[in-house]
């Protein structure tokens, strides 16, 4: 690869792990509120990293979303013999301390369901890929951190074994895997410069080719939403309402990115369809990022960010090493 398209691929990947970060920071505010008490609180949009929320963050202050990605990060980096049990070591050492920014002998302040059974069952048995918490849970959680791959994998086949098999860590219904490695599909097409349509239809034909109807499907809805509608009715036509199902927030990520306009003024609208506001932030920050650059995060956002040089520097590192 030559020096500009690595400089620029380099770019996008710092902005892929950063719009993850300040989707998740910025959402974190308003978690688990509702479209309408957004909407009081917030008429023309929540757009300043704040903290606060149900959790009491410090402004920038990563969450779980953020943390996690980190711990797939640190395993790209340090893959060992076996990437996917590197990931499952660092989601533990995440899960019981000691992580940046937190007390020794803490325990992070929100941990999902479906990832506290998978971590379980991974420091029983060993076993990254005899953990899962099982095909009847299909939450978002490892959709939120999957970006490492689609940054650290250029051979697509790996690309979406290894994404698929660091989900099933924790997430192993087939929706969450699947949706996993589409996103990864997705980004990684961003990351080489597609344009946001192609980037999308790579996705989709990942999904297909791997039997997941539902997530394809889940893709092309993604064609017929607009975030700023969403936002300014509270309509979200999504099964789920936008509350944690992964598929509904891989359809909001694609609306976002197939969105023209700048990432800051998407992500605003994501944050004000309410629900599981942080997650769905960073998982359609992610792809924003991946198209749009470092530089479309804003420098105010950007300050607060607690992992925000580690991030682009590990950015950099992976896109020398790929």
């Amino acid at each position: 690869m030559n020096q500009p398209r690595m400089a620029a691929r380099a770019d996008r990947a710092v902005g892929a792990l950063l719009g993850v970060h300040a989707g998740d920071a910025l959402g974190a505010t308003v978690e688990f509120s509702s479209w309408a008490a957004i909407r009081e609180r917030y008429p023309d949009g929540l757009s300043t990293i704040v903290g606060g929320g149900p959790f009491g963050w410090k402004p920038g202050q990563a969450t779980d979303d953020t943390d996690l990605t980190r711990a797939v990060l640190l395993a790209y980096l340090e893959p060992g013999a076996d990437v996917v049990r590197t990931a499952a070591d660092q989601m533990l050492v995440w899960f019981d301390g000691p992580w940046p920014g937190r007390a020794p002998g803490t325990h992070p302040k929100d941990v999902g369901g479906a990832t506290t059974i998978g971590l379980a069952r991974y420091r029983r048995t060993r076993d990254p890929r005899l953990a899962g918490a099982g095909i009847d849970q299909a939450g978002n959680g490892s959709l939120m951190r999957c970006i490492p791959t689609a940054l650290a994998v250029r051979d697509p086949q790996r690309r979406m074994l290894e994404s698929m098999e660091i989900s099933a860590i924790t997430h192993d219904d087939p929706r969450c895997t699947i949706a996993c490695a589409a996103y990864n599909e997705i980004a990684a097409a961003l990351l080489d410069g597609a344009a946001p349509d192609d980037a999308v239809d790579a996705g989709s034909a990942a999904a297909v080719s791997l039997g997941g109807a539902d997530v394809a499907d889940a893709i092309g809805f993604g064609h017929q939403l607009s975030p700023a509608t969403m936002a300014a009715t509270g309509q979200t036509w999504l099964d789920g309402e936008a509350a944690g199902y992964v598929l509904d927030s891989l359809t909001l990520a694609v609306a976002a990115v197939l969105d023209p306009r700048p990432l800051h003024d998407v992500l605003v609208d994501i944050v004000g369809i309410g629900n599981d506001t942080d997650t769905n932030t960073a998982i359609a920050g992610g792809l924003l990022g991946a198209r749009d650059g470092s530089n479309a995060i804003p420098r105010p956002w950007r300050s607060t960010l607690q992992y925000a040089d580690e991030f682009a520097s590990a950015a950099e590192r992976l896109t020398r090493a790929a």
